[in-house]
């Protein structure tokens, strides 16, 4: 996909300058501006790599996902809470996963009603070449050093504590 042409200026900059003659200062929107703009571009970055191994980001999280289980498996309800996802989207992503041969799906054992996914071993050679691929690229945040990512990192954690994502301890 080629880069589209940069602009003489810094768009969000200038969105910033026009919203405070208007409306006030409200760094906040400058901010989420920013965030989103960002996520974009992380996730073209990232969807750009895991493309060729029939992957998108949320699929390749979830094959991640079922790697750290001790089993290699997980109900697919589990899958949602960890990936914090709508149980039709994990339905959709493990129904994908399934159907290009990296997961498998069978019934759980503990839970009548349940369905656990399986990571295949065709699944488990897929992550790990995507994940080199990832790693070698920085996640797309190679414009920052290690410090500067753990800032980031640090940065969001108060609007995830504030989601409810997780309870801060």
């Amino acid at each position: 996909m080629p880069k589209p042409l940069s602009l003489p200026f810094d768009p969000i900059a200038r969105a910033d300058e026009l919203w405070k003659q208007r409306w006030g200062s409200v760094p906040s929107m400058a901010a989420i501006t920013s965030i989103m703009r960002a996520q974009q571009i992380l996730l073209a970055e990232v969807d750009a790599v895991v493309k060729p191994y029939g992957l998108t980001f949320a699929r390749y999280e979830a094959l991640v996902l079922l790697t750290f289980s001790k089993e290699g498996e997980l109900p697919m309800s589990k899958i949602g809470e960890r990936l914090m996802v709508h149980p039709t989207s994990v339905t959709n992503t493990v129904d994908r996963l399934v159907r290009t041969g990296l997961v498998a799906k069978r019934p759980n054992p503990k839970d009548g009603r349940g369905t656990l996914a399986v990571i295949t071993d065709k699944g488990r050679e897929v992550v790990d070449a995507a994940t080199r691929d990832l790693m070698s690229m920085d996640f797309g945040l190679s414009a920052y050093d290690a410090d500067s990512c753990g800032d980031i990192f640090t940065l969001l954690r108060p609007l995830r504590v504030a989601a409810g994502d997780f309870e801060d301890a």
